[in-house]
């Protein structure tokens, strides 16, 4: 059985989460690729929120790659912190899951 194999029989919600996480950030670094082609050429802007949303459902690492890689969005405090918030709130959802997947198991 192969390594993915062995994974989705024991916990196929994990491949499924890693799935949506990977997919999610690769449409959310897109997204931020084009607010920031729209910003440099003075086009239609994503609104913030829209950006923030993305993150706080998962694409998190799309976002923060994102972030570090075409230098958008890093400037603007209030905005920062809202970003870090979602992470958190990505972070403690995914310990809760945990916790609670560990302790049916």
């Amino acid at each position: 059985m192969d390594l993915l194999g062995l994974v989705w029989t024991r916990s196929p919600g994990l491949v499924l989460l890693a799935a949506w996480t990977v997919g999610l950030s690769a449409v959310t670094f897109a997204v931020y690729a084009r607010d920031k082609r729209a910003a440099a050429r003075g086009g239609w802007r994503t609104p913030e929120v829209t950006l923030h949303l993305l993150a706080l459902c998962g694409g998190w690492p799309g976002a923060l790659l994102a972030q570090r890689t075409l230098r958008h969005k890093t400037r603007k405090l209030i905005f920062r912190v809202v970003f870090v918030l979602t992470v958190l709130a990505n972070l403690l959802v995914l310990t809760f899951a945990g916790l609670v997947a560990s302790r049916g198991a």
